[in-house]
């Protein structure tokens, strides 16, 4: 490429810092710089030395710490408006939390005009944006298309009424979403064109994903914008820190804005008149309401000078992440799977090629996309993100806080998004597909220490695991897998899980073991809840939740636990609590509004105990204030839960056709899962379903395919199944992941139906024992076991109570060495 030699001598130059500067990045991936970027080493020292060599005081004082203070901060205000080489006469800088405060200062100005306001904004506005038309009289979102035909004279009668209402039109210098970038010149444009009949129009610009990585130029007042807002910790990584750039000569709008705050005026009467008087000697005397985060603004000092001795200017900054964009863009648009279709559905444009067909704005350094297979079925943006989070790649996906711009590349009607909420999709959830269509996309964003390397290792990635080498194969029609008798079969071990997501208690051998309709008993009868949220914690988000170990005591009537893990200063070695409910030990609901828990986003009702000393043995393990909650059998309304996983139909055996989906294994594919019920089954707190089963015949499988590939072989705890059943005959490895088309077992005396395959997350590579994280089995499993972009390994199954009277129908068990027959019906 024409030009590379300078961009790749700048890249050495970055990967030469790297090592020095952002030790964080050390085994990962960064590609999520339009969140934010990354601080450097040299930032936090050079800050750290300013703050334990100067004495800051309130501002707000006359004392010399104050005045120090106050001096640095307008320093800094200088700083800021020559960085946008903006002429303090002709602009004034207010410091806010960030772009979305900066934005409500605006808002609350307008709002507070007599007349009101009128609204137009762009359809790739931030949420922020968007946020604004609730406090507007009237509201108009524009295309491109729109836009000009506005500036054209259009006055959009009668949209827009009062002929004194101010109108603010908004619009971000470069979408968040696809890193696609507007005219800056557009509020020039509004003030030359005078559009709505001669209205007063002010132009708000989003600059905060933009001024991230390239130079905006404010020099000339008559065609800058009049507000400006952006986020400083997005261009330096810290502060945390906004700021709202204002054009004088639209400072007016202020005037009739009614809020102030300490600070913001000269003189208050509050007794029998209320008035006041606010500063007027600068603008912002009057907006920066209250105390100034005085030391955030001071570490923007040191941000300014480390980024400039880092990275040089921003033209360096703009041409080394265009260069990083365009070569990451290339790569992902050229994969093709093998039958010829594209890996990648691309949404943003290639940013310097966009330059070179005479476009002068580009795109910013954003790569916005999806993941399809080789039939072109959409890939699961919560199964990417798994597996890109084992991988050390850090992305975003979803929505991005940017409705209008998804809208548009996914091509979703305001009707069809209406129809996915009352669906059940909510920002956060796991509803990534629904329709037929994404409810999102993948975005990797690049920054001023991003690297060839970062792009080429993510492009590896994607290659790696999503591009298909060569085509399924089709079963024949009508044709359905072999019906096996699996000789010898039986149950090798029995587990429950006391505590949600804690270690498991094997369950001895010659023990007779109760079946529940909820699962097997005392299975996720109790979970660890954070104090603030009522969120139930996890493993995947605290490993050391696996050395926690239950004991179930019979002998006693109690639950006991134990810590297995490295010693900790001031944990108790053990604590127990009784099997009974006794009520004395709970948060007495009738004294005040319990928190609701959540367990996989199920809002539930659970007993919070009230021990401190059971409490702060968890929270000393875990480092998390949390609790310990039961959920017993028998509740009803948020008392109960019920099991969410079904067979499909490609797990049937009168299904007609079967459809191996792409993998590197033959042969070693499963069917997905479900998100409906069929029946409402009991659960307590598993996630699907009330038993987990493997089958060791799939594991010793999966174990030589992680072998094979230099791996080491996992044990079937990382799993997490309440019963593992296997086969001692000698062709037992032939009847690997048979149990996809298993119906029913008969476990001893108990029937069990089969509930679907089990959908994965890397919480499998938590090794069970020492609370390890590592790569497998997630890896190979992604490879070898998904189906329709999510990843299976074993079976959710329920009891099938039995009507006959026995007393094994009234008191079903099972027990380690049951026979396991297989669709015995």
């Amino acid at each position: 490429m024409a030009g590379d030699g300078g961009s790749t001598a700048y890249n050495s130059r970055i990967e030469g810092l790297r090592q020095k500067e952002f030790p964080m990045l050390r085994d990962e991936v960064y590609l999520d710089h339009a969140g934010t970027t990354l601080y450097a080493k040299s930032l936090v020292d050079k800050f750290a030395a300013d703050m334990t060599s100067n004495l800051f005081g309130n501002p707000h004082s006359a004392s010399l710490s104050s005045q120090t203070s106050t001096s640095r901060i307008e320093d800094v205000r200088l700083r800021v408006l020559q960085f946008f080489n903006a002429d303090p006469s002709e602009f004034d800088l207010v410091f806010v939390a960030n772009a979305t405060s900066g934005i409500k200062l605006v808002t609350e100005a307008f709002r507070s005009n007599p007349f009101g306001f009128d609204y137009l904004y762009h359809q790739s506005c931030h949420t922020s944006l968007v946020g604004v038309r609730e406090e507007a009289a009237n509201n108009i979102c524009l295309d491109n298309a729109a836009v000009n035909t506005w500036l054209g004279g259009d006055h959009f009668s009668p949209d827009l009424g009062h002929h004194d209402r101010p109108v603010l039109f908004a619009y971000p210098a470069q979408s968040n979403m696809d890193g696609s970038r507007l005219p800056l010149d557009w509020s020039d444009k509004v003030r030359k064109s005078k559009p709505a009949s001669n209205r007063p129009v002010f132009t708000l610009l989003d600059a905060a994903a933009f001024v991230a990585t390239s130079p905006i130029d404010l020099g000339d007042s008559e065609t800058a914008p009049d507000f400006t807002v952006l986020s400083f910790y997005k261009m330096f990584g810290f502060p945390d820190l906004g700021g709202l750039i204002v054009r004088r000569q639209a400072a007016s709008i202020f005037q009739s804005r009614k809020y102030f705050g300490g600070g913001t005026v000269d003189m208050v009467v509050c007794l029998r008149e209320q008035w006041h008087a606010s500063k007027t000697q600068a603008l912002h005397e009057s907006l920066e309401d209250g105390t100034l985060p005085v030391h955030s603004i001071i570490a923007l000092d040191a941000a300014l000078d480390v980024h400039r001795q880092l990275f040089k200017s921003m033209n360096d900054v703009s041409s080394h992440t265009s260069f990083l964009s365009q070569r990451l863009h290339d790569g992902l648009a050229a994969l093709r799977h093998s039958n010829g279709q594209p890996v990648c559905a691309m949404y943003s444009q290639p940013s310097l090629a966009s330059k070179r067909l005479e476009s002068s704005l580009g795109n910013g350094p954003v790569v916005a996309f999806n993941l399809q297979n080789h039939l072109g079925g959409w890939v699961s943006l919560i199964e990417f993100e798994k597996l890109a989070v084992l991988k050390h790649f850090h992305v975003r996906t979803g929505g991005l806080c940017n409705p209008g711009g998804i809208a548009q590349s996914l091509g979703l009607q305001p009707w069809e998004m209406k129809r996915n909420f009352s669906a059940g999709f909510r920002c956060g959830t796991e509803n990534d597909i629904m329709g037929g269509r994404p409810t999102g996309v993948i975005r990797v964003s690049l920054g001023a220490m991003s690297t060839i390397s970062d792009v080429d290792k993510f492009i590896a990635f994607i290659i790696e695991f999503y591009q298909t080498e060569s085509l399924p194969q089709h079963m024949p029609s009508g044709l359905t897998p072999a019906r096996q008798n699996i000789p010898d079969m039986s149950v090798k071990s029995i587990t429950v899980f006391p505590i949600k997501s804690c270690g498991g208690f094997r369950i001895p051998i010659g023990t007779m073991w109760e079946v529940k309709a909820e699962g097997l008993a005392w299975d996720r009868e109790w979970c660890l809840v954070h104090r603030g949220t009522g969120q139930a914690l996890s493993q995947k988000r605290h490993p050391r939740m696996a050395l926690i170990r239950p004991v179930i005591d019979f002998s006693t009537g109690h639950l006991r636990v134990s810590y297995q893990g490295p010693p900790l200063a001031k944990c108790i070695p053990e604590i127990s609590v009784p099997l009974s409910a006794n009520p004395g030990f709970f948060q007495p609901s009738a004294t005040s509004k319990p928190m609701a828990s959540r367990v996989c986003g199920e809002e539930i009702s659970a007993q919070i105990y009230t021990s401190s000393e059971v409490n702060d043995f968890f929270a000393t393990i875990l480092g998390v204030p949390c609790a310990l909650a039961r959920f017993p059998p028998g509740g009803q309304g948020k008392s109960m839960r019920h099991a969410k996983a079904h067979l499909q139909k490609h797990q049937k055996v009168n299904r007609k056709t079967q459809c191996k989906m792409p993998c590197r294994f033959p042969g070693m594919d499963t069917p997905p899962d479900s998100d409906s019920e069929s029946e409402r089954r009991r659960i307590l707190l598993s996630n699907e379903s009330p038993i987990l089963a493997i089958n060791l015949s799939s594991l010793e499988a999966l174990n030589r395919q992680i072998i094979d590939q230099g791996g080491k072989g996992v044990s079937s705890e990382v799993f997490r199944a309440n019963i593992v059943v296997g086969s001692s005959a000698a062709e037992s490895q032939s009847f690997a992941y048979s149990e996809d088309h298993w119906s029913s077992l008969r476990i001893g005396e108990q029937d069990f139906k089969m509930l679907g395959s089990c959908r994965r997350c890397h919480m499998v590579c938590i090794d069970q024992e020492t609370a390890e994280k590592s790569e497998e089995p997630f890896v190979t499993l992604t490879k070898t076991r998904r189906f329709d972009g999510k990843v299976f390994f074993g079976t959710h199954m329920c009891h099938v109570p039995a009507q006959n009277g026995t007393k094994e129908a009234q008191f079903p068990t099972i027990a380690i060495g049951d026979k396991v027959l297989v669709d015995p019906f």
